[in-house]
């Protein structure tokens, strides 16, 4: 099968498109035909190197994580899932013609198979940021990094709760953050959040990775009792703010990603995908990403 592999770390040029054996599904696992994968920005830390520290990876290593694809095979022990079935989930090696997965979800029907690629990650990093907090109807709700991949689900999951969205976005992402539900729309290239606010917000929800000082810049946008939700670096809070400060690590759940889909199936959120690329177009996407120049969520189809 052909695979999107790298052999050592360093820029998109490591990237290389193999042909690798077959994997085979293990007790409890599937094989899946994998239709399609899409990227996420953190690919682009594991592919340098930089996550190495953190995320042990042996090399040679294949990309992705999300997938979307039809079960080919089923392996000892698993129940309720049958060759031919189409599934989304994450896992590990998704960049590929196959892959073996052990939690996934059946795929919605109302949205092609290649774009349910889009949800997994993404999607459920989303979700499980919303349930860290609840949000009460009417509360003003800050999403800082609405134009990616998280933030599209963010948004449109925080404004089905009742909050009143604010969201920063570029040029690029306005037209589809509007679209998602935010009632403000603060452009970060050309406008300073404290300038663009008329007051305090009693939730921010932070999608990107930031320095310190405009972490704490960020932390002060919230009003005493408020909370905050980080996916990327955890802010640090004064204690006489009584802010409360969580940091999501995003787990691989069946079960939220089985009710995310339900939503996109009923038409409730929308999928945010701005491109399809074909699988050999990986290295040039991860040029891209770097550069800043990616928007909502690619998806790389594998087999249409």
């Amino acid at each position: 099968m052909r695979a999107a592999r790298v052999r050592e770390f360093g820029g998109p040029g490591v990237i290389r498109i193999e042909d690798i054996p077959r994997p085979e599904p293990g007790p409890g696992q599937v094989l899946v035909e994998v239709a399609a994968t899409s990227f996420n920005p953190t690919e682009l830390a594991l592919r340098s190197g930089a996550l190495r520290e953190v995320v042990p990876v042996p090399l040679p290593l294949t990309l992705g994580w999300d997938f979307s694809g039809t079960i080919a095979e089923v392996g000892a022990g698993v129940r309720g899932h049958a060759a031919g079935d189409r599934v989304v989930g994450w896992t590990d090696g998704a960049a590929a013609e196959f892959a073996v997965a052990s939690t996934f979800a059946a795929a919605p029907g109302r949205v092609p198979l290649v774009d349910a690629a889009a949800i997994p990650l993404a999607g459920l990093t989303a979700w499980q940021a919303i349930a860290q907090t609840h949000i009460e109807p009417g509360e003003r709700v800050l999403v800082n990094g609405a134009g990616g991949g998280i933030g599209g689900f963010v948004v449109q999951l925080a404004r089905r709760a009742g909050a009143r969205v604010i969201a920063t976005a570029g040029p690029r992402s306005a037209a589809a953050v509007r679209r998602f539900g935010a009632e403000q729309l603060i452009d970060y290239t050309t406008t300073s959040l404290g300038d663009a606010l008329d007051g305090p917000v009693d939730l921010l929800f932070n999608l990107v990775g930031l320095p310190k000082a405009e972490g704490d810049a960020l932390v002060r946008l919230v009003r005493p009792g408020g909370r905050i939700v980080s996916v990327t670096n955890h802010l640090e809070v004064p204690h006489e703010s009584r802010v409360t400060a969580a940091h999501v690590l995003v787990r691989n759940d069946p079960r939220d990603l089985g009710a995310l889909v339900a939503l996109v199936d009923g038409g409730a959120v929308e999928l945010d995908v701005t491109e399809h690329h074909a699988l050999a177009g990986l290295p040039g996407i991860h040029r891209r990403g770097e550069n800043g120049e990616i928007r909502g969520k690619v998806v790389i189809v594998i087999r249409a």
